[in-house]
């Protein structure tokens, strides 16, 4: 998931926002984690939008992607000069149309944007839990999210919806807790991660784990894997573009200059956006929360985890309406992946629609405003909705 800085602002908006808080678990009974290791107390920032209304049938969980959070649309404040990551999505008469729905994002569970996480202190200790944090999984990001619902008394989803990991946490929801997904929305996004996926984590995970700043996870405000985190975060952006974007936004022009200069320093233009991404990222995120996130994303696997290897069996339990989109010029998840959960959900006669949105901007094309998209989740929310 890129920034979303420049992004088309027009539109109304939900307005000023305010970011809450939920907490459960605690050290007598904490929150067991798929990996066999507990975890208690637990916090999730969270956000809403719109109105609840009176039978509770208009909720939409929003999901967001790897180093996304809370804050989906609005502003914290009049001189916010920033809405929230899918602001072009959420709002008064968009696609997620908050005069209808009450719309619901939480930051996920191991995230550095208000979540328990691995930079969250260790009550046991009093210090940052940092590499003591245990490992987490897609399927316990969800089971958070559905202790965050048990709390605001929500017992039903009209739709849970999001792109890339956000999309995973979509699969996850509908086949985990069918009972309370009537309709489901992943985009861009697969069910379980390829090689080369893989091995893009991987890459990054060792450029931080290789700053000697890193210090084994252990490092303060004043020594960070900086560096590391900062090529973390280039690799992760080249993945989410594409050839033909880089070469319409970038080509081999020069950056503030005119010639070649033989020297090691940003001369491409794309050389010095990747750096500036890179040391953008590096003022809001967390390294070690980097590390458990991607190695999660890398975990999932809905055939293993609810279907014994079998993505029709995972399927099976799934009672939802499903609306796939992928994108022509995504090569982190190809639209062959995204036809192989469709075809998954066919065989068990599940109500899907599909779309492969020709779009040259690759992976964050969901995150750019595009009216294809926004008239196909307007008209598929308005088919499920009461």
């Amino acid at each position: 998931m890129s920034e979303y800085t420049g992004q088309d602002q027009s539109g109304a908006t939900v307005g000023i926002v305010q970011r809450q808080y939920f907490t459960f678990a605690d050290s007598a009974r904490p929150m067991a984690l798929e990996s066999g290791a507990s975890i208690g107390p637990v916090t999730l920032a969270y956000e809403t939008c719109g109105t609840l209304n009176k039978d509770k049938s208009n909720v939409i969980l929003v999901l967001h992607a790897l180093t996304g959070d809370a804050h989906m649309a609005g502003y914290y404040s009049a001189d916010d000069p920033k809405p929230g990551w899918w602001d072009i999505m959420v709002g008064p008469g968009k696609a997620i149309d908050t005069d209808r729905y009450f719309v619901i994002c939480s930051n996920i569970l191991g995230s550095c944007m208000g979540s328990t996480g691995p930079a969250s202190v260790n009550p046991e200790t009093n210090r940052p839990f940092a590499m003591d944090f245990p490992m987490i999984t897609i399927g316990d990001m969800v089971r958070a999210q559905k202790a965050l619902l048990d709390h605001l008394g929500i017992d039903r989803l009209l739709s849970a919806i999001g792109g890339s990991v956000g999309g995973m946490q979509v699969l996850e929801w509908a086949v985990r807790y069918p009972e309370m997904v009537k309709s489901a929305i992943p985009l861009a996004t697969t069910c379980r991660h390829s090689a080369l996926s893989i091995a893009f984590n991987e890459v990054a995970r060792q450029s931080i784990m290789a700053d000697p700043h890193w210090n084994n996870g252990d490092y303060d405000d004043e020594k960070k894997p900086d560096m590391g985190l900062a090529i973390a975060r280039m690799i992760g952006h080249i993945t989410y573009l594409s050839d033909e974007s880089m070469r319409h936004k970038f080509g081999r022009r020069l950056q503030n200059r005119s010639a070649l200069k033989f020297e090691f320093g940003a001369e491409f233009q794309v050389e010095s956006y990747l750096q500036y991404q890179g040391n953008k990222f590096i003022e809001r995120f967390d390294a070690n929360s980097f590390l458990y996130i991607t190695k999660a994303a890398d975990y999932f696997d809905l055939a293993r985890e609810h279907g014994r290897g079998s993505l029709v069996k995972a399927f099976s339990k799934a009672r939802a309406r499903f609306l796939v989109a992928s994108y022509t010029s995504d090569w982190l998840y190809p639209t062959y992946q995204s036809k192989e959960m469709v075809k998954a959900m066919k065989k068990n006669s599940l109500d899907v629609s599909f779309c492969e949105i020709d779009a040259q901007w690759g992976h964050d094309a969901f995150l750019l405003p595009d009216q294809r998209l926004n008239t196909l989740i307007s008209g598929f929310l308005r088919s499920v909705a009461p």
